[in-house]
């Protein structure tokens, strides 16, 4: 009997004894005059157990049954979700096991077994939060991530952009490491999806801003002096994208959160669809992505989007790509990764001017081609160079080394340096040095 069942039985006792009126009971319990009555009416009719609630020692009809309890508990042991953080196991019973439960009921059934979360929360120091961006394409975040996504603990890289106004990815790509091609794959993906952004936000890694940047002194930059765009940077400016930097790791917090989340829910994912490759990865990120998106995007205050349409005559595996400069020789062949190639048009060489400035372009998507007067050609490898451009590129002969005369002025004795430029008092020094290169000689 609790306290308060004493309470009212106590009070009761008083009533029927006529030590208290009812609107002195209802005072001191706190209760109306009609629930005073009744308690009085109960204690008097059915003895002091009256108090006590009715479902006192019952199990409620809806509780969840031991046997479910067991069964989650079980699972929660297997390999399959054992590295499942509590929330995901969750949504993993319902959709994988058929098991509806709420997050607390699971929470509560495992911490009483004696489970805790892998994904615990510690206390961590809070930054000034920086508000969305209010229209989809205003501000896209990209960052990668090196984690062993296949329980395997060999690293790789998982490249992803996320839009800064709904918090939705808009990509991910794995590879070995984080890289170039990696972060072209996902803006293809992302353009081709929805369109031309405003804005990508990255960090300072050497793939996005030149490490030469950080050297040049106020007055360079007053004088107009610039740092070359390294090929990402140069493919944003080709489409138009502004480039930001974030100066730390927490200005670009959204991604960085995403991160925690993926590393916490992906690998499960992975590993209860049976993927142990990058390849088949790849291709499950798409279902992935899409259940991702239902279950966290928010809406942007701003339902119109601020991705641009991009041009239907930009071909976009021609921009997100490597672009060198080379110059071409005779017969229009050129040299490219210690290999000779030449540029060809419908099968047939192109004719260039000799020592014309091209552009060679390279990429996984479509191997080597070239940029030459804005219009793009392939090339063919050559086995061997042709006899007139063999001959210039022939390497010079190793200068002979030219011996002096018998009679050369420097292997004379009497040599002397010519002194009419020099006062009478130099002479000795004069007459020493030559006499010490003689002597060399």
């Amino acid at each position: 009997m609790t306290q308060d069942e004493r309470n009212k039985l106590y009070v009761a006792r008083c009533l029927l004894d006529g030590k208290m009126t009812i609107s002195e009971a209802a005072e001191t319990l706190g209760l109306s005059e009609r629930q005073v009555k009744r308690i009085k009416k109960g204690v008097k009719e059915h003895g002091e157990s009256f108090v006590i609630h009715k479902n006192r020692g019952r199990k409620p009809q809806h509780a969840i049954t031991d046997e479910v309890r067991n069964l989650v508990v079980n699972h929660k042991k297997s390999e399959k979700y054992s590295k499942a953080n509590f929330s995901h196991f969750q949504e993993l019973l319902e959709e994988h096991e058929s098991i509806s439960l709420s997050k607390p009921s699971v929470y509560r059934i495992l911490v009483a077994n004696g489970f805790t979360s892998p994904k615990k929360h510690n206390k961590v120091k809070h930054h000034k939060r920086r508000k969305r961006k209010p229209q989809r394409g205003m501000l896209v975040i990209i960052d990668a991530s090196p984690h062993a996504w296949f329980f395997n603990n060999k690293e790789c890289s998982l490249h992803g952009a996320v839009d800064d106004a709904t918090g939705e990815i808009l990509a991910l790509f794995f590879t070995p490491n984080e890289c170039l091609e990696g972060y072209f794959r996902i803006m293809k993906t992302v353009i081709s999806n929805n369109g031309v952004p405003l804005a990508v936000y990255a960090d300072r890694h050497t793939i996005f801003r030149s490490p030469k940047a950080d050297k040049l002194s106020i007055e360079d930059e007053l004088n107009g002096k610039k740092v070359k765009d390294t090929q990402f940077g140069r493919a944003m400016a080709e489409l138009s994208i502004n480039l930001i930097w974030a100066k730390t790791a927490q200005a670009k917090g959204r991604i960085e959160r995403l991160w925690e989340t993926l590393q916490s829910r992906l690998p499960i994912e992975l590993s209860i669809a049976g993927i142990t490759t990058m390849e088949e990865a790849n291709a499950f990120l798409a279902t992935f992505i899409k259940k991702y998106n239902e279950k966290f995007a928010v809406e942007p205050r701003d339902p119109q989007s601020a991705y641009r349409k991009l041009e239907d005559d930009i071909n976009l595996d021609h921009i997100l790509c490597i672009k060198e400069t080379r110059q071409v020789d005779h017969g229009s062949t050129f040299s490219y990764g210690s290999v000779y190639y030449r540029v060809i048009r419908n099968g047939k060489t192109m004719p260039m001017i000799p020592k014309a400035k091209i552009t060679v372009l390279k990429s996984p998507q479509f191997g080597l081609k070239v940029q030459y007067c804005g219009s793009i050609y392939d090339v063919e490898v050559l086995e061997s160079l042709s006899p007139k451009n063999a001959v210039l590129k022939q390497l010079r002969q190793p200068r002979k080394p030219v011996t002096p005369a018998e009679n050369h002025p420097w292997r004379t004795k009497t040599a002397k340096f010519p002194t009419t430029m020099y006062d009478e008092s130099d002479r000795e020094i004069l007459d020493a040095l030559y006499s010490s290169r003689l002597a060399w000689r």
